[in-house]
């Protein structure tokens, strides 16, 4: 029984014979007015034998063009092109053999008739495949009629026709493109799949009198936040529900559908922050055919490393958590959904040096990603001895181990908090980058140690985005810790292509600073998370000022005043060079933490690293041609 792929290859086969032949008997029609005006010596040339022996080439031609590898209602301009090209071959190969080896008391093929066969064959092998394309396109007569929710799509670009063209082909989504909007005035009036242009999105208030919408469709994946937000607030004003299509990164690692992936406008959608922009595939080129190790997959930073190292090509990924679930949830999302099936779970504290020298030991990681650490402000500082084993300690573990089993490329998730520390977690983030630095000042490692610094990743577990939602759901109050309180944001899949890309730049021991763009005001971003829930900050939505939470500073900083900040290849990444730690104070110190932290002693482990951040033992001077070669010993 033949599948239906099969069939539909055979039906386009009989097609295209049908147009082959018809193609050459037409030519010789039009060179000589009518067949019975054809001369006698060419009469063999149109009989059934030499009509079949035409198909025949022709029709393997097209099959080694890979013509019946394509459906007919999917034809792109590519295709069309690949069209021509074969038609052109198999018209030649056609004419060349039935000239030079023409049936028996045959004159040769005509030129003439040579270029017509051609002519006529393209353009049936073109139309027909356009005529197939257009029927199973064309609207239906109940698509003619508005059904579900009336849509104005914002954007006339590629993605904004790829969205109106499946909105009306696909009637399950239940929307009617009624309008478009595009900021080109010289777009208006035309028609985008026989959908009118109303106007740029200044006009959007008049737009919304005359055509108003059941909803608001902004359809510009690469579009600032801040263009965003003026349409969000037009649309807001004459409430008017919006909804959007992704950002650039979530659209390619996403649903293929445009038209499935639209949602609702979020806030990291109208933050006012242009969108980073990285070649992929030219940074992520180190880790293509190697063996990476993350730890914390299961996290909110390490599950998208793991999605971004798969999607650059990695032989296999070795996924590093302590804590179960998440850990399961990203290796069944690599598995089952990105077709990666080489991920290999491991539950592991990163801190158990026997257990992690297993892992190194089995798989031989190449590249590894330290991802792995306790991060929340307040519970650190509740908790400071789990923080320092967990984030410090375990850090040198992981940094050892790796420099044991030979990998290449070692590469620390760090955080902004690290500078000027005044929290514990700050601290013990400060002290893994003085590890990293003065691994990667050694001369006896090969390892390449880089640390990554960033701010806040919108959207993660636990960040204030998800406070304010869950606040915001159960109708406030929404909880600001102070008017003038502000973070650096960025979305985690942007932070982890930039981390990748530090890896791929980074040599001996540097941090490197992503740009973050300027630090947006936490009551900004309430106002704005309330606003797109469709309620009104302080009338319906109330929001209080608590205070600040131990340990925490009220503005971030990226680089402190010690560090010499140099550009780098990639203009949102800067490298922060400074004189590395003494290698043998560190190691006193990091010892002498880890007796304390046996010994349960909290208050001398918060002032012991207290100290030891406030005063430091450095090599040498800043430099930013030249890092010391201390070693950690």
């Amino acid at each position: 029984m033949r599948s239906p792929v099969n069939r539909h290859r055979i039906w386009q086969m009989a097609a295209d014979g049908v147009l082959v032949a018809l193609a050459w008997l037409l030519a010789f029609q039009l060179r000589f007015d009518s067949f019975e005006k054809i001369p006698p010596f060419y009469e063999k040339l149109v009989n059934w034998q030499t009509v079949l022996l035409v198909v025949a080439i022709e029709l393997a031609v097209f099959t080694a063009f890979g013509f019946y590898n394509r459906w007919w209602r999917y034809v792109s301009t590519r295709d069309m092109w690949g069209a021509a090209r074969g038609v052109t071959v198999a018209c030649l190969a056609a004419s060349l053999i039935v000239y030079f080896f023409p049936p028996s008391d045959t004159a040769r093929l005509p030129r003439g008739v040579a270029i017509l066969d051609w002519l006529l064959l393209l353009g049936l092998v073109a139309g027909s495949r356009l005529l197939a394309r257009t029927i199973f396109e064309r609207p239906s007569p109940t698509s003619l009629v508005a059904r579900g929710k009336e849509v104005i799509v914002v954007g006339a670009g590629d993605a904004g026709q790829l969205v109106i063209r499946e909105l009306q082909k696909s009637r399950a989504l239940g929307y009617t493109p009624i309008g478009v909007v595009d900021d080109d005035p010289r777009k208006k009036n035309l028609r985008v799949h026989g959908v009118r242009v109303l106007g740029t999105t200044e006009a959007l208030p008049h737009i919304f009198r005359d055509n108003r919408p059941d909803e608001l469709l902004i359809a510009i994946p690469s579009a600032a936040g801040d263009v965003r937000q003026k349409v969000v607030e037009y649309a807001r004003d004459a409430r008017v529900p919006v909804k959007t299509l992704p950002g650039l990164y979530e659209l390619i690692s996403g649903d293929h559908n445009l038209a499935a992936q639209i949602r609702p406008v979020q806030v990291e959608d109208i933050l006012g922050r242009e969108p980073v922009d990285v070649d992929f595939a030219a940074i992520s080129e180190y880790l293509r055919g190697e063996t990476v190790l993350i730890s914390g997959a299961g996290g909110s930073i390490g599950s998208e490393l793991c999605r971004q190292v798969a999607r650059a090509g990695a032989s296999r990924l070795i996924l590093v958590d302590q804590a179960e679930s998440p850990l399961y949830e990203i290796e069944r999302e690599l598995v089952d959904d990105r077709n990666f099936p080489a991920s290999v779970p491991v539950i592991a504290d990163v801190g158990n040096r026997e257990k992690l020298r297993q892992v190194f030991d089995r798989y031989r990681p190449s590249i590894v990603f330290h991802a792995a650490a306790y991060k929340h402000v307040p519970m650190m500082e509740a908790n400071p001895l789990e923080s320092v084993r967990n984030n410090v300690l375990a850090t040198k573990v992981v940094a050892e181990v790796a420099v044991e089993f030979g990998a290449r490329r070692f590469v620390l998730i760090s955080t902004d908090k690290a500078l000027n520390a005044q929290a514990v977690y700050g601290q013990s983030k400060a002290l893994c980058e003085w590890i990293v630095e003065a691994y990667g000042s050694r001369q006896d490692v090969s390892t390449r140690f880089v640390a990554v610094r960033f701010g806040n990743v919108l959207d993660s577990a636990g960040s204030v985005i998800r406070i304010f939602k869950r606040q915001i759901a159960k109708g406030g109050p929404v909880t600001v810790t102070h008017p003038e309180m502000t973070r650096f944001f960025m979305t985690t899949p942007e932070a982890v292509s930039l981390v990748i890309q530090a890896g791929s730049i980074g040599g001996r021991g540097e941090i490197f600073v992503l740009d973050m763009g300027e630090p947006v005001k936490i009551i900004d971003l309430a106002h704005n998370m309330i606003r797109l829930s469709g309620k009104e900050p302080e009338r319906e939505i109330p929001i209080d000022f608590i205070g600040a939470r131990a340990g925490e500073k009220l503005h971030e900083e990226l680089w402190s005043e010690d560090e010499v900040i140099a550009d780098t290849l990639h203009p949102k990444i800067k490298r922060a060079r400074r004189a590395p730690v003494d290698g043998v104070w560190l190691e006193g110190e990091l010892g002498a933490l880890e007796r304390l932290i046996a010994e349960g002693d909290t208050l001398e482990v918060v002032s012991r690293l207290s100290s030891m951040v406030r005063s430091p033992q450095r090599v040498g001077a800043a430099s930013t041609d030249s890092v010391s070669e201390q070693t950690l010993h």
